[in-house]
């Protein structure tokens, strides 16, 4: 992963490497997300739709405020490359699959599976930005990355189940993990030119029309008798969950925000113990404590000696063979 003096990286390559400069914000940013996400499910329950219309109104809800506060930054998506737009469309699309698929697996499985196999990104992202940088993870990051699995197996190991009753909601909350891995690559792309914000809007509207086709083909109630649940989803889900999250994708390494994932069942498994009396076990609470040990870990890794600055406004073109500045 390391590269000789005088040798220039791509964007692509020192976003797949060590956490980029504002990495204290970025890292506390990253957490607040996914305690954010991990109420989601909650109010998917709670809403009085179809579980893809909840995902639906979630987008809606949230995308007008995501636009005004993108303009309000300085977006100006008229002055857009193509290409950019492309993958705006793409990741919108993704987005969709993900949320509309999750939402139904919520309804189908165990809240716990539904978690697990929901974020499967855990393992797959940082895949992919071990790829992109065309080198092996460092003995740290390998380790980081196996303490992470063990920890998230073991702090779910006891309601997950191989139950026929469950392997509908498992296969799609599964598939929902993989479109959700596919939104990261796509936004992590995106992010190399854009602000988060501009983004993270872009990608929200581009998900309406998807998800309202998404709902009216199963034929779903769509106009909540209750607002609240929906708009709670759309306010800490879409708009603080994912804004955190799409700020966190553009400034810190795959490895850092796929183990930051499992911080989601970790914040899941305590609403259960306070909420529904669902009280954790000797295994959760090791499980825990490797998770925790792995991001203590990813985040003392050496940083890389390039660093990327974060895009002001959304306006920047789209090169994948742009490159940064000489290491210093």
């Amino acid at each position: 992963m390391h590269q000789a003096p005088g040798k220039r990286k791509t964007a692509q390559q020192q976003s797949a490497g060590a956490p980029a400069e504002g990495g204290g914000l970025a890292f506390a940013a990253i957490v607040v997300a996914n305690v954010a996400l991990a109420f989601g499910p909650v109010f998917v329950r709670a809403a009085d739709t179809g579980p893809v219309a909840s995902a639906f109104w979630r987008i809606t809800l949230a995308a007008p405020l995501l636009a005004v506060l993108a303009f309000a930054g300085g977006a100006r998506p008229q002055r857009l490359p193509g290409g950019l737009w492309w993958l705006l469309a793409l990741a919108g699309i993704a987005f969709a699959g993900d949320l509309g698929t999750w939402h139904i697996g919520i309804i189908h499985t165990t809240l716990a599976n539904a978690t697990l196999f929901g974020n499967c990104a855990t393992l797959i992202f940082p895949l992919y930005g071990f790829l992109v940088a065309r080198a092996w993870p460092t003995r740290m990051q390998g380790f980081a990355l196996l303490l992470a699995a063990l920890g998230g197996g073991l702090l779910l190991g006891r309601s997950y189940q191989l139950d026929p009753r469950n392997l509908l909601g498992d296969m799609l909350s599964l598939l929902a993990g993989l479109l959700y891995t596919l939104y990261f690559v796509l936004m992590a792309r995106v992010r190399a030119s854009m602000a988060p914000l501009s983004a993270l809007a872009l990608s929200t509207l581009a998900s309406i029309l998807p998800l309202f086709l998404y709902a009216h083909l199963l034929g779903e109630r769509l106009w909540p008798g209750d607002w609240t649940p929906l708009i709670g989803m759309a306010l800490a889900s879409q708009v603080l969950g994912q804004g955190c999250m799409i700020y966190a994708l553009g400034r810190l390494s795959p490895l850092v925000v796929g183990i930051a994932l499992l911080i989601q069942p970790m914040v899941a498994g305590a609403i259960g113990w306070v909420a529904y009396g669902e009280r954790l076990a000797a295994p959760d609470l090791i499980g825990v404590a490797m998770v925790a040990a792995a991001l203590v870990l990813v985040r003392r890794e050496p940083k890389t000696e390039g660093v990327r600055r974060e895009p002001k406004l959304a306006l920047a073109p789209v090169d994948a063979h742009v490159e940064a500045e000489e290491p210093r």
